[in-house]
């Protein structure tokens, strides 16, 4: 009987341990993963610092830090997935989340995450993690294009330097990288190995949308007047003033420092958040400073993809999930973030913050853009990388390099790409 009594025991013991233990942790520990794509240092560092804050005062609750990478990010996800093995916390970028939303892989965020946070973001970043009816993902840090110019170069050339209240327009711009070349340098380096963001994100400034949703919620590719002209402005810099360099269309942007270094180059159009390259990377004595981008009939409004923190469909702790987001966006811990990453952050109170307005690294200039940011065209379109990967992106490439004319881009653009998103919308 004594025997049979303790056996019992032991079983209902290991039950009741079954019970509290939850998400693999030991005596009712929750351990959630959090999959970070922080690849800077100091970005690195604020998030690592972050988690570790939280632990300190979740005893319950525990998370690791799991390290990811922007190159393999979309595999990766898609792979634990599909095998169950997605962390809890997902790092990635709005413009990476349709399919995975539509998939049903990214938890609806809007029951579990707290007022604060949904008030404290503008609408117009939570539009670039809206998908349907449901969001999947909170805007947390954003990047605006801008120009990096060789402020040496631009002084001695005497030309009007544009500020966010009043900048340069799409034909200024051109006029004056064709004045800034000469004789082996040239007023503008355009780095556009992949071409497709770049070009459709500053499109918006001249009212290019590229995508359009119909009635029946279906969407095709437009390729009209508004969407030309920020494509034609490269492709006549290259092919017809030759104010910017055609060795460099198939660079990335930080293969075009040394020469901008050198000065080959007077401008390098450039995400924000290339300063901190800048930063470490200039020769002693070299003068730069962060312009925005030109405008056109829409002003500086500019697309960009936000980078996001999404709960998976799969974790047991979503509500624990939602916790530790909204711990790691407070205001002062976003601003942690976005200096980290030297980028901006989405929320207004933290968009306010002193070292966010501050003329080193021009960071004021950059945080002046941010009322300006759009969801980028492509957001919500499913099918969207691929249509990047096999149809815009040859397009454009070939067009910037006088391949192909304005006539065959769009009928590429809108004829295969088409033909490629009804696909996906079956």
């Amino acid at each position: 009987m004594r025997t049979r009594l303790l056996a019992a025991l032991a079983v209902c013991g290991l039950l009741l341990t079954g019970c509290t233990d939850s998400g693999g942790g030991s005596r009712g520990v929750i351990t959630l993963r959090f999959q970070s794509l922080a690849w800077q240092q100091e970005s690195v560092a604020a998030n690592k610092e972050l988690v570790k804050e939280w632990n300190a005062s979740h005893p319950d609750v525990k998370v690791e830090y799991v390290q990811g990478s922007w190159d393999s990010v979309h595999d990766q996800l898609l792979t634990s997935f599909e095998g169950g093995e997605a962390p809890d916390i997902i790092h990635d970028a709005s413009d990476d989340l349709a399919d995975f939303a539509y998939g049903g892989y990214l938890a609806d965020l809007r029951e579990l995450l707290p007022d604060r946070l949904k008030s404290g973001i503008p609408q117009r970043s939570w539009e670039t993690t809206t998908f349907g009816n449901g969001v999947y993902g909170v805007p947390f840090l954003q990047e605006p294009r801008v120009l990096i110019a060789n402020a040496t170069w631009l002084k001695e050339s005497g030309v009007r330097i544009p500020t966010p209240e009043k900048p340069w327009t799409w034909d200024e711009f051109r006029a004056i990288a064709k004045r800034l070349s000469g004789k082996g340098t040239y007023g503008v380096a355009w780095p556009l190995k992949e071409p497709v963001s770049a070009t459709l994100n500053l499109s918006l400034s001249a009212g290019g949308q590229m995508f359009h949703r119909g009635k029946d919620g279906k969407v095709t590719v437009h390729f009209d007047a508004a969407d030309a002209v920020v494509p034609g402005i490269v492709h006549d810099e290259v092919n017809t003033d030759h104010s910017a360099a055609r060795t460099t269309l198939g660079m990335g942007g930080s293969d075009t420092l040394p020469g901008f270094f050198g000065g080959k180059y007077a401008m390098v159009p450039l995400g924000f958040s290339y300063r901190q390259q800048i930063a470490q990377q200039a020769p002693k004595g070299f003068d730069w400073q962060v312009l925005p981008a030109p405008a056109g009939a829409d002003g500086l409004a500019q697309g960009v993809s936000p980078q996001t923190l999404s709960v998976s469909e799969d974790s047991p702790h979503k509500k624990e999930a939602a916790e530790f987001i909204d711990f790691l966006l407070r205001p002062k811990n976003m601003v942690r973030l976005a200096l980290g990453d030297w980028m901006l952050p989405t929320g207004t109170e933290a968009l306010k913050d002193p070292a966010l307005h501050t003329t080193k690294d021009d960071w004021a200039t950059g945080t002046a853009l941010a009322a300006h940011l759009r969801s980028a065209p492509a957001q919500s379109v499913r099918g969207y990388p691929e249509w990047k990967d096999k149809v815009a992106t040859p397009a454009f490439q070939e067009y910037y390099s006088g391949a192909i004319g304005p006539g065959e881009l769009r009928q590429r653009l809108v004829r295969d790409g088409t033909l490629v998103l009804a696909r996906y919308q079956r």
